[in-house]
């Protein structure tokens, strides 16, 4: 299985085609709605977030609200789009319209117009780049959640941290001091995968584990900068008699390893955590290049957030969806969620 997605951050639209779902799978587009708009809420968020009412239109790959097993395209509008039409219309749009110069350190800016050649101009890098994506990851790890719903496996995600500060009270006031001060946080969330049969992933081929999988999803979320398996890092400080899950005969009674042995579940709850660095667009501009220029200057800004920590919650826990259902489907097969459920059943039983 797999996601595609398209569009740009200020263009018509996004466009996601998700492959390989069994048919027969319930989806209600409602809830693929609400995670759309879990995703434009979370303190901190910025003002794009009240101009966009982000809703899926599905194009194909559903009828009477079940999948088909043909690939399921959607769409999402932009709604900005019409302020943007003269700069962003894939027909006649002049993207140097709405030049970006000074090049944002954190981003993608610098070297992506040295990679693909925009001269002077990093728009094109920014509308790409964006986070706005992942509201197209968003509504595919919605319909990939529902899936594992009826499978028995949920997905769900909680804020570990601001900044270190794991009092909602106080991460409120540390995000509005940063606001205040034209700066940016970041923080630290915690995915659970729970229901999830033994042996799903292998040991066998270094790309058939599913900590890598895991990893790679994760990792290829806008602002991440590193991801824990279990205890995660801090098993590096440990003794491996203090790392290590004993096995008794009524099962483990820990779980640092955070339900992956040797790249394969082992029956427990998995426990994936992903840390996010601060949003790398300031209202207090660091210092750059003109790229126009050559000179000092400071960075431009764009309608940016202060803290995504907990908006990224939602997508963080689409991934892992997303992530979740494609090793399930890598290791047990199925045209069907009959046949599906009936293999996950067959392993859960042993």
């Amino acid at each position: 299985m797999r996601l595609l997605t398209a569009g740009e951050s200020h263009g018509i639209g996004l466009v996601g085609v998700l492959e390989g779902l069994p048919a027969g799978a319930k989806i209600d587009i409602e809830k693929v709605n609400a995670d759309l708009a879990r995703r434009q809420h979370g303190y901190g968020r910025g003002g794009r977030q009240k101009i966009e009412t982000d809703r899926i239109e599905v194009i194909s790959g559903l009828n009477g609200g079940r999948t088909l097993a043909s690939p399921v395209a959607y769409f999402i509008r932009n709604r900005d789009y019409v302020n943007w039409t003269e700069v962003m219309s894939p027909t006649d749009g002049d993207i140097d319209k709405k030049k970006l110069t000074r090049v944002r350190p954190g981003h993608a800016d610098l070297t992506g117009i040295k990679k693909y050649g925009f001269g002077d101009n990093a728009r094109p890098v920014l509308e790409r780049a964006s986070a706005r994506e992942t509201a197209a990851r968003v509504a595919g790890g919605s319909i990939c959640r529902q899936v594992l719903e009826e499978l028995g496996v949920t997905v769900e995600g909680k804020v570990l941290h601001v900044c270190g500060i794991d009092d909602t009270e106080a991460q409120h006031a540390a995000i509005d001091a940063a606001k205040a001060a034209g700066d940016t946080l970041g923080g630290e969330v915690e995915i659970t995968v729970k229901g999830m049969p033994l042996g799903v992933g292998s040991y066998v081929q270094y790309d058939r584990r599913l900590d890598a999988l895991y990893a790679f999803h994760l990792m290829g979320m806008n602002a991440v900068k590193s991801v824990g398996i279990g205890m995660g890092a801090k098993l590096a400080y440990m003794k491996g008699s203090e790392a290590h899950d004993e096995i008794f005969p009524d099962g483990r009674h820990t779980n640092r390893a955070g339900g992956i042995d040797a790249g394969m579940s082992n029956g427990e709850d998995i426990v994936l955590t992903a840390s996010l660095k601060p949003i790398p667009t300031l209202m207090n501009a660091l210092r750059t290049v003109d790229v126009s220029t050559g000179e000092q200057a400071t960075a431009d800004t764009e309608r940016s957030d202060v803290c995504v920590v907990e908006a990224a919650v939602v997508v963080l826990e689409s991934v892992v969806a997303i992530a979740t259902l494609t090793a399930l489907l890598d290791t047990f097969g199925g045209d069907t969620m009959e046949e599906l459920r009936s293999r996950m059943d067959e392993r859960r039983r042993k």
